[in-house]
């Protein structure tokens, strides 16, 4: 891990957490995994001012590609759950994909269970061109 934690901006971070506290009765196994590992995650990653931002860190609208070990390969943006839409390829950040990758930087290589099993990942490039200011009341 290039950064040695998850790497979160503040505003992000606590959007997160109402999410997963008001997301956390999942019937799918995979998902609820996902998110425990995410959530356990969260307690240790640095939290920074928007500024402060990395700009290779995945973070709500960045656009990633990332790739298996398998030779599979894969782009798209993570997205609040409302944004999700698979034929546009945004993924929701509460999917297993999206929970995976937010706070991670580009080249980190990932461990995380996905619906079709155990997978290793890297992230192979962040792009932040869509990063919106997210306005939390």
């Amino acid at each position: 891990m290039k950064y040695g934690n998850l790497i979160l901006e503040k505003k992000e971070y606590v959007m997160i957490k109402r999410l997963l506290t008001l997301t956390n009765d999942y019937k799918d196994s995979t998902q609820k995994v996902s998110l425990t590992k995410f959530a356990k995650e969260m307690e240790s990653a640095e939290i920074l001012d928007d500024d402060k931002m990395p700009d290779d860190v995945v973070r709500i609208n960045s656009e990633i590609t990332i790739a298996t070990n398998d030779g599979w390969s894969y782009t798209f943006q993570v997205v609040l759950p409302a944004e999700s839409n698979n034929s546009q390829k945004k993924i929701s950040l509460l999917l297993p994909m999206g929970a995976a990758v937010l706070g991670y930087a580009k080249n980190d290589s990932i461990s995380w269970t996905f619906p079709g099993g155990d997978k290793d990942i890297t992230i192979l490039d962040v792009k932040q061109n869509n990063i919106t200011k997210l306005n939390i009341a």
